[in-house]
């Protein structure tokens, strides 16, 4: 149930961001918004329109921001209480511990000194290549 009224709430909030959108966008770039000074003339002349687009802005922006703060407190109230299970995280070390060595047949020559694969694998190309068993003959 609490799932479905957080889905819903978050579609209507997606809904209400667009048409924040558009109606910031449809306003003319005027300065001194948000309902400075005023004028007696009704909706359909220019000073009325922009009027109502404030408004409209005001509005939008206000149930945005209200339905923000609930769907966050919906959020949070799921959560509480959860805890970081790291028994899965043991035992992949322990794996790859074992598996390393049984692979191999020997020892590595280095151990890394992290459990870092990036550190390990500079560590191994840091190392000088072994020489060729025959090298070429010099030329003289």
């Amino acid at each position: 149930m609490m799932s479905s009224l957080f889905t819903f709430l978050l579609v209507v909030q997606a809904v209400i961001a667009a048409a924040m959108i558009g109606v910031i966008l449809m306003q003319k770039s005027e300065g001194g918004g948000l309902g400075v000074g005023g004028s007696p003339a009704g909706l359909l002349s220019a000073r009325g329109a922009a009027d109502f687009m404030t408004r409209a802005t005001t509005v939008l922006a206000t149930l945005f921001v209200g339905l923000s703060i609930v769907l966050a407190a919906m959020a949070s109230v799921g959560r509480s209480g959860s805890t970081i299970d790291t028994s899965l995280s043991k035992t992949a070390q322990q794996q790859s511990g074992s598996a390393s060595g049984s692979l191999t047949g020997a020892a590595p020559a280095q151990a890394p000194a992290s459990d870092d694969p990036l550190a390990a694998a500079a560590a191994a190309a840091n190392q000088p290549a072994e020489a060729p068993a025959e090298s070429a003959p010099a030329k003289q």
